[in-house]
């Protein structure tokens, strides 16, 4: 599971406007539902249902929320930067700026779990996220995840 296998450039969001989580669950929805085909609402609340179980938001500024749904027929990712961090109850108690969505297929089972492995390891890249930082354009966002998603060949 690549990241590439999640993510396209229509599914990258940059300075994104939200001032509570639950206002950027609703806007990772909105972008997902664009491109899954279901209603932003199913979405949204199966998010907040995940988020009640406990927090997505893995510290470091970093937040993974995600979900399962029986109606995908396979994973779909959906990364976002917001224009200013926002509370997200992480474990680290600090704000978060960088979140990465992953929607799974309810079969889904070790993929799903595999993806969150293969996200987690990207965004644990310290010089990666502060990088992801400083860019303003979406285009921009998702050539930089391409190119340090894309194992490199020897």
């Amino acid at each position: 599971m690549e990241i590439l296998d999640l993510l396209t450039s229509d599914s990258v969001m940059t300075c994104v406007r939200a001032s509570s989580k639950k206002q950027v669950l609703h806007e990772l929805a909105k972008q997902a539902a664009q491109l899954t085909g279901l209603h932003e609402r199913k979405i949204f609340d199966v998010l907040l249902e995940r988020e009640r179980l406990g927090t997505t938001g893995v510290g470091r500024g970093i937040a993974i929320p995600h979900g399962k749904l029986s109606e995908l027929d396979r994973l779909y990712g959906v990364f976002a930067l917001l224009e200013q961090p926002v509370e997200f109850d992480a474990v680290d108690d600090q704000p978060v700026d960088l979140l990465f969505l992953l929607l799974a297929p309810e079969s889904a089972g070790a993929d799903h779990l595999k993806a969150l492995a293969r996200i987690s390891r990207l965004l644990r890249d310290g010089a990666l996220c502060d990088q992801l930082r400083g860019v303003s354009d979406a285009d921009e966002l998702f050539k930089q995840l391409a190119a340090r998603a894309t194992p490199h060949a020897a």
